[in-house]
């Protein structure tokens, strides 16, 4: 494959194949690239089949926008993987404005309903990582201990590129590492992390009404942050993956 989107199904069968430094996926036979053309080897069996589903989907055209996982693999082999460095601390930096810290002086029930659902996710923090972020009122910025910020950056830093290509998303969609990393460690959770993520926003239509366009481009959203937490998934070699030459 060219490495460009073709527009229209060209293959009659997508197969995982293993290759060196992985799995890939090959369209009858050929290998598929990535859109700067490097060839698309993922670290696990499993991402490789979720990858082939993808493409065993397409009927005549071929619409990038049904397939997730191959979008995320392009990104990890074009984007992170040439500024690996530069990804990791952008996200690391969230440490030190991180959503879940930054708390409302006003009204008394949000306030509350804050500390109620954010508290326990710093304290999750500080037993589980190690990294004690302390919550601020109001907007101004006031930094974080500088060792708990090194910590949180050194366990950024040590994501592959496709770990942290997921990690990115799930940042970026809630504002917070310190949810980033709760979604990872725990799949169980992903839908509540989602609603703590927009607390703020959830409190707004509480007070004022529904949005029709708000929640559902909150919908989409969220589709997108379970993608991110499926795919870092996919991304965690087994035991027998890690072994193998």
């Amino acid at each position: 494959m060219s490495g460009e989107w073709a527009a229209k199904r060209f293959w009659k069968t997508a197969a995982v194949v293993p290759v060196a430094g992985g799995f890939t996926v090959e369209l009858d036979g050929r290998g598929i690239k990535t859109p700067a053309k490097t060839a698309l080897v993922v670290p696990t069996q499993d991402m490789a089949e979720a990858i082939a589903a993808e493409w065993d989907a397409q009927v005549e055209k071929i619409d990038p926008m049904t397939m997730p996982m191959t979008r995320s693999a392009n990104a990890a082999l074009d984007k992170v993987s040439a500024q690996h460095g530069e990804v990791a601390d952008m996200l690391a930096d969230y440490g030190d404005s991180d959503l879940l810290c930054y708390r409302a002086e006003t009204p008394v029930e949000l306030v509350a309903r804050q500390s109620a659902v954010w508290g326990p996710l710093l304290t999750w923090a500080a037993q589980e990582l190690g990294a004690k972020l302390e919550p601020r009122a109001g907007v101004l910025h006031v930094s974080q201990a500088p060792e708990v910020l090194a910590k949180l950056r050194a366990m950024v830093h040590e994501m592959d590129n496709f770990q942290l290509a997921g990690f990115h998303d799930l940042v970026m969609l809630s504002g917070s590492l310190i949810i980033g990393f709760a979604a990872i460690k725990d799949a169980n959770v992903t839908h509540k992390l989602w609603e703590a993520s927009r607390l703020d926003e959830i409190w707004q239509r509480d007070q004022w009404g529904e949005d029709d366009e708000a929640e559902a481009n909150a919908a989409i959203k969220f589709e997108a942050f379970l993608h991110a937490r499926r795919f870092f998934d996919l991304a965690m070699a087994s035991e027998s993956e890690r072994d193998s030459p």
